[in-house]
């Protein structure tokens, strides 16, 4: 387990370079839209997205839970555990601009978005703390394939509380870098664009991928022997 959420968090702030590099013309200058919006304003925005994220790492982890006591355990942690290394290793490439297989998985979420987002718009703009927090956690909701890959290990994780806790570690890891974006937009965002940042970042994420896929063979040899659970 505490490789997962080291696992996350790490996703969360590598990823998080691309996160504000893209994003943070709408955290600085929409999400976070006011005369002089400080930093309680940030931090109440971030909240609420955090909270969104742990409330589907919740959802899913309980999801995942199920699938493996109605597939068997070992067979079904096994699959997941495969799949989710990989969309890791897929995430990275598409951090580091070489993939757009991830792409993908956003395209996949732009319905259920299209019906969230005139909720989250009454909160526009987020002038009061109360306000942000509501749209932050309308806003953890819009499509994305960072998240998404990280919703896949929290699946893996077979309990709801255990899937809260990968999603909210990989949100706080995200946090360094929008709340840089938000603040200080126009200084931090041009470095975070550069080829060899987006390069390296990914490249650490796709490194992680497959250091998850090559424990594999020795976690189910050990789940066998009843020596772990694979989370």
């Amino acid at each position: 387990m505490e490789s997962l959420v080291l696992t996350a968090i790490s996703m969360g702030f590598l990823g998080g370079v691309h996160c504000a590099a893209m994003c943070g013309g709408i955290v600085g200058a929409v999400s976070l839209r006011g005369e002089r919006p400080g930093i309680a304003l940030h931090l109440s925005y971030n909240a609420g997205r955090i909270l969104s994220y742990t409330v589907a790492g919740a959802i899913v982890g309980g999801l995942g839970g199920i699938g493996a006591l109605a597939g068997g355990m070992l067979p079904v942690q096994m699959a997941l555990f495969v799949v989710a290394n990989a969309i890791v290793v897929l995430l990275g490439l598409h951090v580091a601009g070489w993939g757009g297989l991830v792409r993908h998985l956003e395209s996949a979420g732009g319905s259920a978005w299209r019906a969230i987002q005139p909720f989250g718009s009454r909160y526009l703009p987020p002038d009061t703390p109360a306000r942000a927090v509501k749209l932050g956690l309308f806003w953890g909701w819009i499509p994305c394939g960072l998240v998404y890959s990280t919703l896949a290990l929290a699946l893996v994780t077979g309990a709801a509380w255990r899937g809260a806790l990968v999603m909210l570690a990989f949100g706080l890891g995200t946090l360094p870098n929008l709340l840089a974006a938000g603040l200080v937009a126009q200084r931090v965002r041009p470095a975070l664009r550069l080829r060899w940042v987006r390069s390296f970042a990914g490249g650490l994420i796709v490194a992680l991928g497959i250091v998850g896929l090559v424990r594999i063979p020795g976690l189910a040899e050990a789940i066998r022997n009843g020596v772990l659970c694979l989370v």
